[in-house]
């Protein structure tokens, strides 16, 4: 099946992905063939980590088609939607390795086109459903581990941020994780633009990178969004502050953990977006994490 995978995904994928980048038109033929799909077409711009196409199932109801490199876990991407069962997210109609198949939403309609209030609104709604205790026997890193690695190539590449942010976001994590109890299932990696449009219900979450941990980790992200809007203001700084609060209050966590793992998270990003010349969007998560 000829195509040409969309520029964003070519770009952001690393160089460790470039022979499942090449065997995308096969995998997709492949895919297409077993679960009996007549393609519509590929999204692009899409994702950053994956390849989706609309698909059209064998009694013409229509379906997105998702294909994610080996070292993107499906199988947990997969684990994760089935717990949920479509209720606040996307549901698996079926799945096999490296592919999954998707009830039809909106790609082109996220939550981060609605106005900034009303988008931080429906997000934390639509979040909140995803919140529940994790299977029996799951096998789902934990916040602990998955920040573990992250702290110690943010130690490792101190020198890509200023040393008093990097201080500060490492003591945060160690301090949050001393004081954490929740062992709850998370999106992982919830922001605006992973909650779309569907038929069923008006929001539902995509893309998730599970893990188990408290809810504020989950949040953090959504603290981001839009962060050059914030940044574009005189009043920039308090309006940070002001958003976390208000995340934290709509959904009853504690600002100041919010916060916390806001910081370390944003400081964390900006050090992998300096690494991979995204010199942009680093400053932007670092100029945030200095208003914390």
């Amino acid at each position: 099946m000829a195509f040409e995978p969309p520029q964003r995904l070519v770009r952001a994928l690393p160089l460790g992905e470039s022979e499942w980048l090449g065997q995308l038109p096969k995998l997709l033929e492949d895919a297409v063939v077993r679960l009996g799909l007549d393609v519509e077409r590929v999204v692009a711009p899409g994702g950053r980590s994956s390849l989706v196409a609309l698909v059209r199932r064998p009694d013409g109801s229509p379906a997105a088609l998702k294909l994610v490199p080996p070292s993107a876990a499906a199988g947990l991407e997969r684990a994760a939607l089935e717990c949920w069962n479509g209720f606040g997210a996307v549901r698996v109609l079926d799945a096999s390795e490296g592919a999954l198949l998707l009830e039809r939403l909106h790609p082109e309609v996220s939550v981060r086109s609605l106005p900034e209030s009303k988008a931080l609104l429906e997000a934390a709604g639509t979040v909140r459903r995803l919140w529940v205790e994790p299977p029996a026997g799951h096998g789902f890193e934990t916040v602990a581990e998955r920040t573990g690695r992250q702290a110690a190539a943010l130690s490792e590449h101190s020198d890509e941020a200023p040393p008093a942010l990097v201080a500060g976001a490492l003591g945060a994590r160690e301090e949050l994780l001393a004081g954490a109890a929740e062992e709850l299932l998370l999106h992982g990696n919830f922001r605006q633009s992973k909650v779309l449009g569907g038929d069923r219900v008006p929001w539902l979450a995509v893309g998730p990178e599970p893990l188990v941990g408290e809810r504020a980790y989950d949040l953090a992200r959504l603290v981001r969004d839009r962060v050059e809007d914030l940044i574009a203001t005189a009043s920039g700084p308090s309006a940070a502050r002001r958003r976390v609060n208000r995340l934290a209050d709509s959904l009853d966590l504690d600002p100041d953990r919010l916060r916390g793992w806001t910081l370390f998270r944003a400081v964390e990003s900006a050090t992998r977006a300096m690494a991979s010349g995204r010199g942009r969007e680093a400053e932007l998560s670092l100029e945030l994490a200095a208003w914390l």
